[in-house]
């Protein structure tokens, strides 16, 4: 049941009125949970045995962990008196090994799941390279959002581990964290303790709030349905066919990529939020105006910000003060110097943040070597830093307009360039086509009719271009107002419902849908 098919839509309508009519406050978690577990049933019923593994594992040994430090402070507490410096330091010690062990085997046991369903088989595929005899494939099925859900509960687990959040003690309320249908699709990567305010107790039906949803939800579906379904046609054309669309056609699926996976991924989060919003539930954003963002560090700040912010708390922060990466650390600054000592650990983790970035998203070599470029690309802007000051400082560019529109326009070509990994799916090929930028660009190409060969018409492209305007105003708007356009509209009704019904209406007319309403399945959503 993808976000833009019939049956969904009908069943968000029939699960909002329900909701907020004829469910007690108190008792909505209920309705949402049963709604997420259909919604995942009709995805595959036997989805609901991973996600179920999966959330019982969780809760089962957050309850354990907390349980067992609580236990712990309070032995420590009642018997402060027996106990000094060095005894206390060494139960400590004994102690949290316990703890580690439970966070331990849920963190094995869930992301255990998580690699055998999604990697097993391109291991296999990596063994055959080097076998004369190749060893056969896995049939095993991929759960819709395992990646997201098994990074929800990783971070509950680790949280609870840390003690910055309460284990949850009614499984079926964890349930619903866990498997919360909006963001089952393409996230965003929630954490329990910014869900939970408002997913068990959501803000009561109120004018504003449900009518600012709602034209989110409408706008995810222009985005989607209006540009990104357009431009997926033209850019399968110019893909599946790299030996007839070579030079200039690159960079024209570079533009095209750009345009339709943003609307692509950020329609699907605005109707994931727009949802929650009318639920009267808080999900964060996953996106902050990232095409204007001056460099590729801004960049990631800026997209996909739930799983930017996972990695960086869970996988740089703790790799990076490890007593291992410590001892490294202090020797690196002993044997290399300290210039170069210090920068050693930094490098390591964030090697292994793009390493981990890259494989998250697809089990394919072209992901791990995208997320290594990036990894490249960000510490080489690191390490030239000096030399930008240097160079600001004399010519005095920094903070002139023109200036920034060029930074904007640089970071935005480069991250481009970057997503050629994922539009050509090869290495090899990929790097092919990126060359051929350069030595047969030939712009010629681009305005001898071929353009209206990729299966868009004229109108095809008008439509697409002022779309893609009205989203550019849009987004330029917040990046210049500080707050959205929704915001503003509502503050003057009569402007917002004409909004909310132009939205409707240039969706329904000029949305590239095909027979059941039932268009092309969001790029997030194989993850």
């Amino acid at each position: 049941m993808l976000f833009t098919s019939l049956q969904f839509i009908v069943f968000i309508a029939v699960l909002t009125a329900v909701y907020h009519l004829f469910v007690p406050q108190n008792e909505k978690w209920g309705l949402l949970l049963i709604a997420s577990l259909a919604f995942y049933f009709f995805a595959d019923p036997r989805y609901l045995i991973f996600i179920g593994v999966t959330a019982f594992t969780a809760y089962v040994f957050a309850i354990l962990t907390e349980d067992y430090n609580s236990k712990r402070k309070a032995y420590l507490k009642a018997n402060k008196e027996s106990f000094d410096s060095e005894s206390k330091k060494k139960y400590k010690a004994t102690t949290a090994r316990v703890s580690k062990l439970f966070l331990a085997l849920a963190l094995i046991i869930n992301l255990g799941i998580l690699a055998a369903t999604k990697y097993t088989n391109f291991v296999i595929d990596t063994i055959n390279t080097w076998r004369t005899e190749p060893l056969s494939f896995v049939n095993i099925i991929i759960p819709m959002g395992i990646s997201f859900y098994t990074f929800q509960t990783v971070s509950y687990s680790i949280d609870i581990s840390r003690g910055t959040v309460k284990a949850q003690r009614n499984f079926w309320k964890f349930l619903l964290f866990t498997s919360f249908f909006p963001q089952l699709v393409q996230g965003p990567i929630s954490r329990y303790g910014d869900l939970s305010e408002t997913l068990y107790n959501p803000k009561p039906l109120e004018l504003r709030n449900f009518s600012l949803g709602l034209i989110r939800i409408l706008w995810g579906y222009f985005k989607k349905l209006v540009i990104a379904d357009r431009l997926v046609i033209g850019l399968k054309t110019l893909v599946e066919t790299p030996d007839e669309y070579k030079g200039a056609y690159v960079f024209v699926v570079m533009m095209l990529y750009a345009a339709q996976l943003y609307c692509d991924f950020t329609g699907g989060i605005d109707i994931t939020i727009g949802i929650a919003q009318t639920l009267g539930v808080t999900v964060k954003e996953n996106f902050d105006l990232p095409y204007f963002s001056k460099n590729i560090k801004e960049y990631w700040n800026r997209w996909h910000m739930t799983m930017g912010t996972w990695f960086t708390d869970y996988i740089f922060y703790p790799l990076s003060v490890s007593p291992t990466m410590l001892k490294l650390s202090k020797w690196s600054r002993q044997h290399l110097g300290n210039a170069i000592g210090k920068r050693v650990t930094v490098y390591i983790s964030c090697f292994c943040v793009w390493l981990a970035t890259g494989i998250w998203h697809g089990a394919a070599w072209h992901f791990v070597v995208w997320g290594l470029m990036n990894f490249v690309v960000i510490m080489a802007s690191q390490e030239l830093e000096p030399l930008y000051a240097k160079f600001h400082n004399k010519f005095g560019f920094k903070g002139k307009k023109w200036y920034s529109a060029f930074e904007i326009l640089r970071t935005f070509l480069l991250m481009s360039s970057l997503k050629l990994f994922d539009c050509y799916r090869d290495v090899g090929l990929t790097f092919k086509m990126f060359g051929s930028m350069f030595y047969t660009f030939n712009i010629g190409k681009l305005f001898n009719g071929s353009l209206l060969e990729l299966g868009l018409n004229k109108g095809d492209y008008w439509v697409a271009s002022i779309a893609l305007v009205i989203v550019f105003l849009v987004s330029l708007y917040k990046k210049l107002k500080g707050r959205e356009a929704r915001e503003m509209l509502f503050e003057k009704l009569p402007l917002f419902v004409l909004c909310a019904v132009c939205l409707l209406l240039a969706t329904v007319v000029f949305g590239a849908y095909g027979t059941g309403f039932d268009a092309s399945q969001f790029i997030y959503n194989q993850f």
